[in-house]
């Protein structure tokens, strides 16, 4: 359980500060406003959003969010794709921080070192595993998700508003749906079997081993 919050704390926090970043980068001054351009990251943690990544990373595939970044596409310099960026760099940060713990794991690992304690092990494994799960959790597009944001962005200007609509009204009630069914199914979660099969390759091109689940 603390190899997980230790986890958790840097992938949520690294993750919603890189929105704030960018955005703020990009001119828009709603996320310093809000008081979210900072590396205090836990001014970025959504209660729910970290009850439920601590369950379901216990459970097989850490799924979760963490606190809303607030941005105005209408103040940045390019709205439209300074948006795109801001909305990015939330599911890259996590990318990034997966490669970082799969080094470490490298060389812990490495043939000839001495053996980790369980703790270390389990530690940066979770690393890995909690911040892809994060990740292609937060490609899936539907709202209040990352990816309904990047999928906008290549829609034309009608389209695109009837999207965020639809997402808005109807995506995040989807999603929801989908994650309380594959839970009560018995059947293994279906978010699980969606962002299973990119996060246990990823997941080997990054450490070498099959995902230890």
């Amino acid at each position: 359980m603390l190899a997980s919050l230790i986890v958790i704390f840097f992938a949520i926090g690294l993750h919603e500060y890189s929105h704030a970043k960018f955005a703020d980068l990009a001119g828009d001054p709603t996320p310093r406003y809000y008081g979210r351009v900072t590396l205090n990251l836990f001014k970025h943690f959504d209660p729910l959003g970290t009850i439920m990544i601590v369950i379901t990373s216990i459970t097989g595939y850490g799924i979760g969010w963490g606190k809303p970044v607030m941005v105005d596409p209408r103040k940045m310099r390019n709205p439209r794709w300074d948006h795109f960026i801001s909305v990015a760099a939330g599911p890259l940060s996590n990318i990034a921080q997966a490669v970082v713990w799969a080094i470490v794991f490298r060389v812990i690992i490495h043939p000839g070192g001495s053996l980790p304690s369980m703790f270390v092990l389990y530690l940066v494994t979770m690393g890995v595993i909690i911040n892809l799960s994060l990740c292609f959790f937060n490609l899936i597009p539907l709202g209040p998700l990352d990816g309904h944001w990047l999928v906008g962005a290549f829609l034309p200007d009608d389209l695109r508003a009837r999207w965020y609509l639809f997402n808005r009204q109807v995506g995040t009630i989807f999603l929801f749906g989908i994650i309380i069914l594959g839970q009560l199914g018995g059947g293994g979660s279906i978010i699980g079997k969606i962002i299973g099969p990119p996060v246990g390759y990823m997941f080997r091109l990054l450490t070498g081993v099959p995902i230890p689940l």
